[in-house]
């Protein structure tokens, strides 16, 4: 079993609960950024089993959904906040009603405002940790933001804070700050950001893995483009994204797993709980936070934690795996 980690002072599982999916469709133009239609009640009892199953983190953003994810979250945690630690993200907004993104923003006023509406929905008085979501954000425009933010911790608004971003730079600039206490980026056994691991451990930073399972490839489910719906942002398939191409999961990449998959599905994992294992013995420091859409997914992820992580000798053997 793996054992809880911390954000500063604040306990949390070794394993939180990714809610960009439950969110729902939302859009830039006429560009998906969501994965697909969603029941809202499969969602609410999919954060039950993981809540009732000691998954405490969940992490959700202003703009999954449009605000939608926020909403659901707050009908789930009705009742149990306090055996929640909830973290949501900033710098992005959209519009509830036309689920459009609306821009950048990270002014002083325009945080607040986010923030004050992330309460709104999510129905609670303050956040465990909040996240700057641009995560290119000039360096030298930071100072302003998480001055911000140490305004906001004094206020009781938020508990701590942190940087969505996968640049060591960006995450290692806030260092001094007290209420700085983790990083969001994004890690899987595809994409090893070992240079980021060693920041959070050289800091005493948690790190909050992104896309721990490579966007579902990591789960074996999606072998083509045909059970993606037109409005789910993998079936586009963004310049930016790796993992899906033309709708379909990258070619070299189905190959690597292949080659992955005896060692990841050791001591009778699951792929997916293997990708989960390979993260935790990567690094102390590191908190998975898969999505899900049910309470099948969810309990498939408490499954990961109850096996733990890979062996030393596992990790040397998928890095020399990856390496040729």
């Amino acid at each position: 079993m793996i054992e809880s980690r911390k954000l500063g002072d604040i306990e949390v599982s070794a394993l939180g609960m990714g809610c960009w999916a439950i969110g729902g469709p939302f859009w830039e133009g006429d560009t998906p950024l969501g994965w697909g239609e969603v029941d809202d009640r499969e969602s609410i009892r999919a954060i039950h089993e993981g809540l009732d199953n000691g998954i405490n983190l969940i992490d959700t953003a202003n703009i999954y959904g449009a605000g939608h994810s926020e909403y659901v979250i707050g009908k789930a945690i009705a009742g149990q906040r306090d055996k929640v630690i909830l973290s949501s993200k900033f710098g992005f907004d959209a519009n509830e009603e036309t689920k459009q993104v609306l821009g950048a923003f990270h002014q002083p006023g325009e945080i607040r405002a986010m923030l004050e509406n992330s309460l709104r929905r999510l129905k609670t008085d303050y956040l465990d940790i909040f996240y700057f979501h641009i995560g290119d954000h000039p360096l030298e425009h930071i100072g302003c933001v998480a001055d911000t933010l140490d305004v906001l911790v004094k206020e009781g608004k938020i508990r701590s804070y942190g940087w969505s971003t996968d640049d060591v730079e960006r995450a290692e600039s806030l260092t001094s700050r007290n209420a700085y206490t983790s990083v969001q980026f994004e890690n899987n056994v595809f994409n090893r950001n070992h240079a980021m691991m060693a920041a959070c451990e050289k800091h005493r930073l948690a790190g909050l893995n992104r896309s721990p399972l490579a966007m579902g490839l990591l789960t074996g489910k999606y072998t083509d483009g045909s059970s993606l719906s037109s409005s789910d942002i993998r079936k586009i398939s963004p310049e930016w994204m790796t993992y899906f191409k033309d709708g379909k999961p990258a070619p070299e990449l189905l190959t690597k797993l292949e080659q992955l998959k005896a060692i990841l599905t050791s001591n009778d994992r699951t792929l997916t709980q293997g990708a989960l294992a390979w993260l935790w013995g990567a690094s102390p420091n590191n908190v998975p936070i898969p999505g899900f859409r049910t309470v099948e997914q969810v309990r498939g992820h408490v499954g990961a934690l109850e096996k733990g992580a890979l062996t030393a000798l596992q990790m040397s053997e998928i890095e020399l795996l990856l390496s040729k």
